[in-house]
């Protein structure tokens, strides 16, 4: 018999044990993140796996090395289809509104600085009550995340009926490399009105997204021990160079990067 899907339960605070509080999950394939909602902000890091949350009605995908806000009081609910890794700063609203974070859920575009400072937190986590020096280093990086640019979901979705059908059959299809022009044909539209569609409803063109969901999809095929060889081949590459030039370039790292950072 096979085994349900995992529930996690959210934190049962009343009041944050500090007023920017970091907390770490590890979480296994599977899991759900009931509707949750609480008076404080949260930051959710994610240093391995892909975290899909929905919030405000909209789908936000968060792949490692990548991070999400929602402001206080804001409901959220989510999971993960494989394992991951990830943090969460929680945020007490009025630190939220003097350092002027974000009033609507979004991903932040996350700098190197930031990542480090947080993979430092993952490896020494600090024990409420904080030193001096924790709460510092907890101050800095929300002082980070206030400056960062919001760049809305990481693989943004739409509710244009054509622009819809062509992302839902990439999704099931993400190693199909046939042109913009094929593909608006297939549904009935054409390149022009799809780029169109994708820089309204996206921000990012469609050549763009098409490479974000082949990042995404990557990521657990790496941790489960594919070759990048087999990995690039399955996602409509002809070569593993190709390939690992646009991990690198979506990431900041190679494929063998990341799978020796998510073991």
């Amino acid at each position: 018999m096979s085994k349900g899907p995992h529930i996690h339960q959210p934190l049962d605070f009343e009041v944050l044990p500090e007023p920017v509080f970091f907390f770490e999950r590890v979480m296994p394939s599977d899991s759900i993140y009931p509707p949750q909602t609480h008076r404080w902000g949260e930051f959710v890091f994610s240093f391995r796996g892909v975290l899909e949350l929905h919030a405000e009605g909209s789908l936000f995908r968060v792949p490692p090395g990548q991070g999400l806000w929602h402001p206080p009081e804001t409901e959220h609910r989510g999971g993960n289809r494989a394992a991951s890794l990830h943090c969460s700063l929680y945020i007490e609203p009025e630190i939220a509104a003097a350092k002027g974070l974000p009033e609507t859920s979004c991903a932040l575009t996350i700098n190197a600085m930031v990542r480090a400072m947080l993979h430092h937190l993952r490896v020494k986590p600090p024990q409420s009550p904080y030193t001096a020096e924790e709460s510092r280093l907890l101050e800095v990086v929300v002082d980070q995340l206030a400056i960062a640019p919001c760049t809305g979901s990481y693989l943004p979705t739409s509710n244009d009926a054509a622009l819809s059908k062509v992302l839902a059959y990439l999704e099931d299809h993400p190693g199909d490399n046939r042109p913009v022009r094929q593909l608006a044909e297939r549904f009935g539209t054409t390149e022009r009105t799809l780029a169109r569609k994708a820089q309204r409803d996206l921000g990012i063109p469609l050549s763009e997204w098409r490479q974000r969901l082949k990042v995404v999809r990557a990521m657990p095929m790496l941790q489960a021990g594919m070759t990048v060889e087999n990995v690039a081949l399955d996602l409509g590459y002809s070569t593993a160079s190709a390939f690992i030039a646009m991990f690198r370039r979506l990431l900041d790292m190679t494929p063998d990067e990341y799978r020796k950072k998510a073991e």
